[in-house]
């Protein structure tokens, strides 16, 4: 199955192996419509100008006319066709070629041209910037000429030709073609071809990630028996996010945070993501969270914003009789239990109040609850997928206790199958999660006689073997890739 097409001006331009790759002329590729396919081609298009009306252009033009996927763009084309058009990323760039130039034993000593090829660079010591410069800009072939002056600037970016590949860069240029088509030298082994690729973010050092080891595999499986190629990629992954089709993030997200910058690089590249940047903007601040509930008359524990330049003793004691003690005082980007203090009396106030300020410079008063425990209700494209109740850790008031030296003591817990859920609690948990929007959430609720009230909604809850899908067991996983499926294919309809 044609996954990757390769089209050059003429086939003479191409002096390498086609073991495993497909390669046409460009009058080729663009005088005859594209076959029917389970899935769009990607086009990587290596011919010699991309100049304005010329058959390179063109290339990229009727691939996007067709639902192909071209490298580069015709916005990329556009973004590189003058020097004012890409000034926006030239100090980003500048910014890690004085960073290299600094860590260099042995500098170069005058004005250079760097070569990049899919992102590598012909010299090994410029890897960062070259990395960058491919994020940027999605060119195969990309050359840069750099000089010294009181500072080292960048004089110009443009593409260049196939067939001005040196013979000491060919054996590069091929390494990296297909590392980027995922093509190896040698013919793999034939097997089942996946309709779909999605990636999964994760991060193997994180203390409490969204899934535990268990549960990742049961989504890998999922994506096998729906011919989905599950893959888990990592921090450093991020230039590799337009060989996949779709993203999800299991890591624990925040705002300036490199899960932030996945879930936009996604959305630029016209990748579906879950959870989306607008979610992670959204759940992510307790701030925002507070103010759309409220709006939405989401019925919420009365909740009060705390300025750091507006907070007072008459400030503190309006809070204190508004919510009464205790209160709960949380910064905007807690999670797992983490930024949240309670405090039984005004000296407790003062002194949570004053270390997080030094975390934030507004942060949340929250009248407090006791419950046993928490609802969780987990929602996907705004319908339930599972239900919890997660009880206290012992002899604490939250269900995560983070003890002095980094142990974490959590609570127990309870799956229930979603239609045992009281509907008020189900039908809150929706309402919350619409406002955010038709990703994946976690509703944390309390529930007590005087009806149900939400404390959070999260953007990428947990899933963990034997907990979450303790009811649904492989089915959730099944409906997670299902969703993937719907959203990938309404992207390539349009």
């Amino acid at each position: 199955m044609v996954r990757h097409i390769i089209v050059v001006n003429r086939m003479s331009d191409w002096r390498w192996s086609t073991d495993g790759l497909t390669v046409q002329d460009v009058d080729a590729y663009t005088s005859h419509p594209a076959p029917k396919r389970k899935r769009p081609a990607r086009v990587v298009n290596l011919c010699r100008t991309y100049e304005y009306l010329s058959s390179g252009y063109y290339c990229s033009l009727l691939a996007e006319s067709r639902g192909e996927f071209p490298m580069p763009t015709v916005a990329d084309i556009l973004d590189l066709s003058r020097k004012s058009s890409y000034a926006y990323a030239v100090p980003d760039l500048e910014r890690i070629l004085k960073s290299t130039m600094k860590r260099l034993a042995d500098p170069p000593a005058d004005a250079f041209v760097l070569r990049v090829f899919f992102g590598r660079p012909d010299d090994a010591r410029f890897k960062s910037l070259a990395a960058e410069l491919f994020d940027v800009f999605r060119y195969p072939l990309l050359e840069m000429r750099v000089h010294s002056g009181r500072t080292w600037k960048i004089d110009w970016i443009r593409p260049f030709a196939l067939k001005t590949i040196t013979d000491d860069a060919s054996a590069l240029f091929e390494d990296a073609l297909r590392a980027y088509v995922r093509v190896p030298k040698a013919k793999r082994k034939a097997k089942a071809p996946s309709l779909y690729d999605l990636a999964v973010l994760v991060d193997p050092q994180e203390a409490l990630p969204p899934s535990d080891e268990k549960a990742l595999q049961r989504l890998v499986r999922a994506g096998q028996e729906r011919a989905v190629n599950v893959e888990f990629i990592t921090a450093k992954d991020f230039r590799r996010i337009p060989e996949f089709d779709a993203l999800f993030i299991r890591e624990t997200t925040a705002l300036d945070h490199h899960t932030f910058r996945f879930a936009r690089k996604a959305e630029v590249e016209g990748i579906p993501v879950i959870d989306d940047s607008r979610s992670i903007l959204r759940c992510t601040n307790k701030v925002y969270l507070a103010e759309a509930l409220k709006a939405a008359k989401v019925p919420t524990p009365r909740t009060e914003l705390l300025v750091r330049a507006k907070f007072d003793a008459r400030r503190m004691e309006d809070v204190a009789k508004a919510l009464g003690y205790p209160l709960v005082l949380k910064i905007p980007d807690g999670s797992f239990s983490r930024g949240v203090e309670k405090a039984d009396d005004a000296a407790g106030f003062r002194d949570h109040a004053a270390k997080l300020f030094e975390r934030s410079s507004i942060i949340l008063a929250q009248e407090y609850m006791y419950t046993p425990f928490d609802w969780r209700v987990g929602l996907l494209a705004g319908e339930p997928l599972y239900a919890c109740r997660y009880f206290m850790s012992r002899k604490h008031w939250q269900i995560y206790h983070h003890h002095e030296g980094g142990k974490v003591v959590a609570g127990g817990w309870e799956t229930l199958p979603v239609e045992s859920v009281p509907a008020e609690v189900l039908d809150t948990a929706q309402r919350a999660a619409a406002l955010m929007g038709d990703g994946f959430y976690g509703v944390d609720l309390k529930q007590n006689d005087d009806g149900v009230f939400v404390i959070e909604v999260n953007d990428n809850p947990s899933i963990d073997s034997g907990v979450e899908d303790q009811v649904l067991k492989g089915a959730l996983y099944g409906r997670l890739i299902d969703e993937f499926i719907r959203r990938i294919n309404k992207a390539r309809n349009g």
